[in-house]
């Protein structure tokens, strides 16, 4: 699926299921809490925290996609084509840091 798809599929979704969405600032917040949720399962998996019982059915995966989720419904909202500002990046950091990181000593092994 492409970033446009992806869009459109959350769109339709949001159009059809979702009846409207929310405000810009309370995906904000959601995205805020969601970035959370994330870190939370992300510092007991790869860091030094211990799971708690409501920690250990959750999955990577399903908390990267709820982030995603919302970032696109923001996308959506506020009329920013996902692929052409992905684009724009990517060029811009291959322009920027074209050397920055080769050079960056605590880079390499």
């Amino acid at each position: 699926m492409t970033l446009e798809e992806v869009q459109k599929t959350v769109d339709d979704w949001i159009k059809t299921t979702g009846v409207r969405y929310f405000g810009e600032l309370t995906n904000m917040a959601v995205l805020t809490e969601e970035v959370g949720e994330l870190a939370r399962l992300m510092s007991r998996q790869y860091g030094d925290q211990s799971f708690k019982e409501t920690d250990k059915n959750r999955e990577l995966g399903d908390e990267i996609a709820d982030v995603m989720w919302v970032l696109i419904c923001i996308a959506n909202q506020t009329g920013v084509n996902l692929t052409d500002a992905f684009q724009k990046k990517l060029e811009k950091k291959s322009t920027r840091d074209a050397t920055r990181h080769l050079e960056n000593k605590k880079l390499r092994d």
